[in-house]
């Protein structure tokens, strides 16, 4: 499998997490640094030494409910992302390839498997927005949306950085990190990472793993 070990702690202290400024049409987002930047390696999994905490998460789901991260998600493998409806790209296409992979596994590692996303631009994914785009890709995504300072600062927990949307060259445009984290069933721990370049195979390959709380 494509894995490697990173130190949580050092992530989060060196603000390593990429930036990608989705809506703009340009890739002009420079990285503060690339995170787990190794001669010759492409490997899709980052298994961190120091899993993360679930971030404490209280927002709206796409049917208007309170929606508790940490409760809803307890003992469950889970997968979280952040990032927006309108976003042309690495959103739409992160979100594609996990549930394409979802696809691929038996009915019940399918209902057991968390998938949330949560939107970096509330203003514009309303519950409604939301539920309309992620019906498109797939109706079991739990898609979150709120305040964007508590969204923002439990993106943080995550070391995943997420600006105020803004505008540029008449587009708005929000800029977050691109990071899917995945939380053990088994301690609730985020213990393992995926970059934008993770692939449907990649995916297809690791979550029977993720689901039994094993290192892919």
């Amino acid at each position: 499998m494509r894995t490697k070990k990173f130190a949580a702690a050092a992530l989060l202290a060196a603000a390593t997490l990429t930036l990608s400024a989705c809506g703009s049409g340009e890739d002009d987002a420079s990285p503060v640094t690339v995170v787990s930047e190794e001669p010759g390696s492409a490997k899709a999994a980052t298994v961190l030494d120091k899993p993360f905490e679930k971030p404490d998460l209280v927002l709206t789901d796409t049917h208007g409910r309170t929606y508790d991260f940490r409760e809803e998600t307890a003992g469950k493998p889970t997968l979280i992302y952040f990032g927006y409806t309108n976003c042309p790209d690495v959103c739409p296409l992160t979100m594609n390839n996990i549930a394409v992979a979802k696809k691929q596994l038996p009915k019940a590692q399918q209902d057991e498997l968390r998938i949330v996303f949560v939107t970096t631009d509330p203003e514009r994914d309303t519950a409604s927005a939301l539920g309309t785009w992620l019906k498109g890709i797939d109706p079991q995504v739990v898609g979150l949306t709120g305040d964007f300072d508590t969204i923002q600062a439990g993106a943080r927990t995550l070391g995943i950085s997420i600006e105020p949307p803004h505008k540029e060259k008449g587009k708005t445009v929000s800029t977050h990190g691109t990071q899917v984290i995945a939380f053990s069933p088994k301690t609730d721990g985020g213990y393992v990472l995926y970059g934008e370049d993770a692939t449907v195979d990649d995916y297809t390959a690791d979550l029977p793993e993720l689901i039994k709380g094993e290192k892919p």
